[in-house]
């Protein structure tokens, strides 16, 4: 396989711009489906049935299904709502298991096979604009149970959970869609609560969502952690996490200051395996051209698109 193929399966993208379809035949590594894709069962399922005929390899076909104010399938449920993961939890592990369950099935039922959930931040800091009710609780022992039940319901279904969003977006006190939040607790605090529940799943999660925060254990200058060198290597080495490592939204503008080509070369070279954006247009595209151009002469850049490859190759083999 040409190193440019290889490349593609490290973006997963959106349908918006329409650019999918032709990534697709290029070796796109996946689709993240949003609320506008989903009108109704049946055009969804055509919608995976075409996306499907037209990948070169078998795509993750994700979405981010938490259930509260994040639940993309609102538009064919009839005004029925999944509780958020706080509200879920506090009304019983049966509860969360039968809700999760049907979760599960009705992603299965569409052709779903990655979501990006659980959400495992404690959420410590009451005014958080961005985690709140997402989380199951501010206790980590108590978030460690939840992701325990529901990352083992979706493999139960053939779905991959996706952990997220290391190394914890729980004590924020801004939005990283619109600027790039600090989080200045010294490594001890971030182990002792928000790194405890990524380091209980470490071993057994198949895939872990690596946040656009400014950590300051990991990194004094503003570097998010999504392109940090340290807290990826922090993950790998120190949580010994050998699964796939994904972005949150490159669109998001906790990312954005570093330059859309640039971010995803830092972030390769840090140790991302992929990438989402949540659109397909032209200039998504360009991104990655442009990357598997540098990558011809750049060793470090190539070493890393191969070893991105294993591991989605190896996650691709296991589930899809």
């Amino acid at each position: 396989m040409e190193l440019k193929d290889k490349l593609y399966q490290m973006f997963i993208l959106g349908t918006e711009g329409n650019g999918y379809q032709k990534a697709l035949e290029n070796n796109l590594g996946g689709i993240i489906f949003f609320t506008k894709d989903i009108q109704s069962k049946d055009q969804f399922c055509n919608l995976i049935n075409e996306i499907k005929k037209i990948s070169k390899t078998k795509p993750f076909l994700s979405i981010d299904q938490e259930g509260g104010r994040v639940e993309r399938t609102e538009n064919i449920h009839n005004g029925k709502k999944y509780l958020s993961a706080k509200y879920a939890f506090e009304k019983g592990e049966s509860f969360l298991i039968s809700q999760t369950q049907e979760i599960a099935q009705e992603l299965k039922g569409y052709g779903i096979n990655l979501n990006f959930a659980p959400c495992i931040d404690v959420n410590t800091n009451p005014n958080n604009p961005i985690i709140g009710e997402r989380a199951f609780s501010n206790n980590p022992d108590e978030v460690i149970k939840g992701e325990k039940i529901v990352s083992q319901i979706y493999r139960e279904n053939k779905i991959i959970p996706c952990a997220k969003h290391f190394p914890g977006h729980g004590d924020a006190n801004a939005d990283s869609h619109l600027t790039l939040p600090q989080i200045d607790l010294s490594l001890e605090e971030m182990e002792k609560t928000h790194i405890k529940p990524f380091k209980h799943c470490a071993k057994t999660i198949e895939m872990i969502m690596v946040a656009h925060l400014h950590c300051t254990c990991f990194e004094k200058n503003t570097i998010p952690t999504s392109l940090s060198k340290k807290a990826i290597s922090y993950l790998r080495n120190n949580l010994q996490f050998e699964g796939v490592t994904v972005s949150d939204d490159m669109i998001m503008k906790g990312v954005a200051d570093f330059g859309p080509t640039e971010a995803c070369i830092m972030g390769i070279k840090a140790g991302l395996n992929m990438f989402i954006y949540r659109n397909s247009n032209p200039e998504t595209i360009n991104i990655i051209e442009t990357i598997a151009q540098k990558a011809k002469e750049d060793k470090e850049l190539k070493k890393n698109i191969e070893i991105s490859f294993e591991k989605i190759s190896k996650l691709k083999k296991t589930y899809l």
